[in-house]
Order: structure tokens, then C-alpha cells, then sequence
């Protein structure tokens, strides 16, 4: 890897720069990942992976608004032993982050064993808002997100992020709850629990009717817990949430964020907003005399 001013490490990972694709935009195979590390993202989260294939939800699965997405998409996944089948054969000089979700402690573990050797490190998916009985219903108890990440890390010994849910009383419950069951790093938020209602059909657009909120209009939220976490916990904190230009992405990095990860923006403005704010991190940086990334990581924690 070639180290610049916009290296980091987190959570194990040698980053290039700040910036993965995350979870649930463009992920569905490894060429989407290539793809990603071409345009810009240092590292790539799979889509979630689970113990069964699931065809996810009917349509409408997405409802476009001014400043994000709503999705309901389900959790469609090909199940772990035809991710394992996708995967085989292909080789990446980027890490790879495999997002796993289940219904139990017991499956995640399950998950992390068999998939292994799948990637460089796993993220839970404690915080899908939309499907039954997996992701928020789980990861919204700090006992469950304290068992479901001890499980894992049992098993694995590959890295372990927790992606905690915003859609609770205090993100940093969760937090705590996964630094003490030996998370190596955190990543915050996933979607925002949302409904959009078709004023002529009068009834909610979405199959599921309820959704996850994504996309610009959660940035505050999103960065609000950002910097409540980074102020309690020991290990890193990923920031994600609405990040769509490279002020934003300053903004995550001087509340606390050691990485961030990129989503809805990609279907908003395209691959190439990964260059775009890699390109504007880097402006900021030599006009604000900073020599690395690293410097201004927490800047605003300090003030």
C-alpha cells in the first residue's frame, strides 16, 4: 500500500485513504468492489451476508426524497455458502470487510467461522431498521450487542466492527456494550427508521411500508453520534451517515471519525464522489497545514 497524508489504520486495516464502500450501495459482487477501489474507496463492506438466501422484499423497495433515500430492501443476500461460491478464485490488493447479520449470537458466530477466510474483517449488521427479527431488534440492547460481538470475536480472529443502530435513547450504550465485548472498532449509523406515505394510493409506498432513512438529511444525527461515541470509547470509531462531499467528510473527521464510510452518495452523484472528496480532504489539509489525515482526526473533541 502507498502511503500519502490521507493514510490510516483502523481497527487493523492499512487504509490508503479514509474512505469505504459501505454496506447496502453497489456491493453485490466482487467486480462492484473492484470497481469501488478503482474509483477511490480504500476498502469495500459486503453486502450483508446471512445464514440463508432471502429474495428480500417486494417492490417499491427505495423511495428517492430531496435529501436522501428510504429503503426497504430486506436483506436480499445469496446466503453465506453461495458468497463463499462468488468469492472463489478472486484475489483483492484492498481489504475486504464481510457484513454479517443474524438472528442470535449463535448465527453470528456461525457466520464468522464459516466465512473466515472471506475477507480481512467482518462488520455486524446490528442495525438494519427494517427486517424482523434481525439488525435494530437485536443490536437496540446493549446486553445482545455485548454477546452477539464476544460470539464472534470467540471464533475469528480477524477484526470485528460493530455497526450500531441510531434508533435508540444513547448511541454510546451500544458503544460501550461493543468496546466490552472486545469490538476492534465501531462503525455509526445505519439508517434512521422512516415511512413515506403515497398521498393518492393513500397508503405507504413501501412494500414493508416502513424503511431506513439515508442520505444527506441524517448527516447531523449521523455526526452527533459520531462525536458522542469518539468521546467515550477507546477504539475507533467509523463514521457514516449522509457523508456526500468532502466537507462532510472534514466534518466526520474532526468529530472523531477514524474512517468513513460512503453509501446513498454514490446513487446520488455517482462513482466518482469517492475522488471528488478524497481530492477536497487533501485541498483542506495543505491549505490548513496539516500533514496528514491523522492530525485533524478528534480535532473538535479537543475544544
Amino acid at each position: 500500500m502507498k502511503v500519502t497524508k490521507l493514510s490510516v489504520k483502523v481497527a487493523g486495516l492499512e487504509l490508503e485513504n479514509p474512505l469505504i464502500l459501505a454496506s447496502g450501495i453497489a456491493d453485490r459482487t466482487p467486480d462492484l468492489w473492484i470497481r469501488a477501489h478503482e474509483e477511490g474507496a480504500a476498502a469495500v463492506v459486503t453486502k450483508s451476508i446471512g445464514m440463508e438466501p432471502r429474495a428480500g422484499y417486494d417492490n417499491p423497495t427505495v423511495v428517492e426524497l430531496p435529501y436522501g433515500l428510504i429503503n426497504a430492501m430486506g436483506l436480499p443476500n445469496p446466503g453465506w455458502k453461495a458468497f463463499l461460491e462468488m468469492v472463489e478464485g478472486y484475489t483483492f490488493d484492498f481489504p475486504v470487510v464481510v457484513s454479517i447479520f443474524g438472528g442470535s449470537s449463535e448465527e453470528f458466530a456461525f457466520l464468522a467461522e464459516k466465512l473466515s477466510d472471506a475477507g480481512d474483517a467482518f462488520e455486524l449488521n446490528l442495525s438494519c431498521p427494517h427486517a424482523k427479527g434481525y439488525g435494530m431488534e437485536i443490536g437496540q440492547k446493549p446486553e445482545n450487542v455485548y454477546e452477539v460481538v464476544r460470539a464472534v470475536k470467540d471464533v475469528t480472529d480477524k477484526p470485528v466492527i460493530a455497526k450500531l443502530t441510531p434508533n435508540t435513547d444513547d448511541i454510546t450504550k451500544l458503544g460501550l456494550a461493543a468496546e466490552r465485548g472486545g469490538a476492534d472498532a465501531v462503525s455509526a449509523i445505519n439508517t434512521l427508521k422512516a415511512v413515506a406515505i403515497d398521498v393518492y394510493a393513500k397508503k405507504p409506498v413501501l412494500s414493508n411500508r416502513v424503511g431506513g432513512y439515508s442520505g444527506p438529511g441524517v448527516k447531523p444525527v449521523a455526526l452527533r453520534a459520531v462525536y458522542d461515541l469518539a468521546r467515550v470509547l477507546d477504539v475507533p470509531v467509523i463514521g457514516m451517515g449522509g457523508i456526500t462531499t468532502w466537507q462532510d467528510a472534514v466534518e466526520f473527521l474532526l468529530a472523531g471519525a477514524s474512517a468513513l464510510e460512503i453509501g446513498t452518495a454514490i446513487w446520488l452523484r455517482g462513482w466518482g464522489v469517492f475522488r471528488e472528496i478524497n481530492a477536497g480532504i487533501e485541498a483542506y489539509l495543505e491549505s490548513e497545514g496539516f500533514s496528514s489525515v491523522k492530525d485533524i482526526i478528534g480535532l473538535a473533541l479537543e475544544v
